[in-house]
């Protein structure tokens, strides 16, 4: 027999806390436990509300995957013609493409009602490939660093099993692929879903088991890869789906019976709300505040400030150069970025004059930018000024 007791007494507005003949304590609200205390420690499965205000009983980044809502979109809000893999709109989903058409991706608008998402990620099918080639793949992937993933306790028999979530619309009904690869140890393992009804928001709830071989590296490099499968040639469809994990069988990735989202320029698929939890239940979608989701993007990608000016230093080997030291507001991943710079320009009282790029230092917390001018500055009178113009980025993407 339970004893109620009735939280109100203590402030919590319609919350129950009960004990069970076992000795469990259960805390409840509106008739579902939100916290089990037990001989084995404390559960945590919910939330709770009071007051119209919706308090959290999940753990904070409890989600693995980084910019799940697809709010992040440094690169830019769209990219067209696209034929090959890598990354273009949305931070941290890298597009994985050969042989599988021409796409246009963009940060979409187009969400599901309720649910408290404002964008997704879109892939938009421009130029059809309805005879794919057995080498043809397309997939959306994000990738997880293994220092990240240490708490899954992979490798060992008290292996976390993993529950991927995500909303999905397409116009195109039928079976898709999700899958994880641990890049580390070459191991695989695939499900399949379905879109159910056609140009329509869907809920996808997927749950992979524990894999008991094979450590994450503790490092930066990526280990874990979530891949989101749009299309597939015979090279990766031919075997035995890997519903359990298995060593890399790139037959055995996705289901024979996936769906070709190039066979028509009508096609498009669009997907947000991605979370990768631990446990075998989906929670809610974890929301976390713009600046924490922009600063999380910023350690694998970064645009510097455009036509801000930084203090300068110079120093003169019979070509007058300024110098100056950029300091990024988030620490990236690697300080062996590739860098895409525009112009930079020296301050000479108040005109700003094009100097010559001419190299860079970088660090995983600043770069160093160097660019000539005509006569060394303390000759010449110029202000300590220069200014950055055009399109400055940093890519440190596993």
């Amino acid at each position: 027999m339970a004893i109620n007791i009735n939280a109100k007494t203590t402030g919590v507005g319609g919350l129950e806390t009960s004990a069970d003949n076992s000795g469990n304590i259960n805390i409840q609200s509106g008739g579902t436990t939100v916290m089990s205390v037990t001989s084995s420690g404390v559960a945590v499965t919910g939330s709770f509300s009071q007051n119209g205000a919706v308090y959290s009983t999940q753990p904070s980044f409890r989600n693995l995957i980084i910019n799940g809502d697809m709010r992040i979109a440094q690169r830019g809000a769209s990219t067209s013609s696209i034929t090959t893999s890598g990354y273009y709109t949305v931070d941290r989903y890298r597009q994985l493409l050969a042989s599988g058409g021409t796409w246009t991706q963009s940060q979409d608008t187009d969400v599901p009602s309720g649910q408290g998402f404002a964008t997704s990620l879109k892939m938009d099918c421009t130029t059809a490939n309805a005879s794919l080639s057995a080498g043809s793949n397309a997939a959306i992937v994000t990738r997880l660093e293994g220092q990240n993933l240490q708490h899954l306790k992979k490798g060992t028999a008290s292996a976390e099993s993993l529950t991927l979530s995500f909303w999905v619309k397409a116009n195109k009904t039928g079976t898709l692929t999700a899958s994880l690869f641990d890049s580390d140890n070459t191991r695989w393992i695939s499900k399949s879903y379905t879109i159910d009804v056609a140009d329509t928001w869907e809920q996808k709830t997927i749950t992979f088991a524990g894999d008991t071989t094979g450590a994450f590296d503790n490092d930066n490099a990526a280990s874990l890869h979530l891949y989101m499968w749009l299309l597939a040639g015979t090279d990766y469809t031919s075997g035995t789906l890997a519903t359990s994990w298995e060593s890399y069988i790139p037959a055995n990735a996705v289901a024979s019976s996936q769906v070709n989202l190039a066979d028509s320029t009508s096609n498009y698929i669009n997907i947000t709300g991605v979370q990768l939890e631990v446990g075998s239940t989906a929670t809610d979608f974890e929301n976390l505040p713009y600046d924490v989701q922009l600063a999380r993007c910023q350690r694998y990608f970064q645009r510097l400030p455009e036509n801000v000016e930084y203090l300068t230093s110079f120093y003169f080997d019979n070509t007058s150069r300024y110098c100056t030291t950029v300091y990024f507001p988030v620490v990236m991943r690697t300080s062996t970025q590739t860098i895409e710079y525009g112009t930079a320009e020296y301050r000479n009282g108040s005109t700003y004059t094009n100097g010559t790029y001419l190299n860079n230092s970088r660090r995983n917390n600043l770069i160093t930018i160097r660019i000539t001018c005509p006569s060394a500055p303390d000759s010449g009178g110029y202000a300590l000024g220069l200014k950055l113009v055009g399109t400055w980025t940093l890519d440190a993407e596993l």
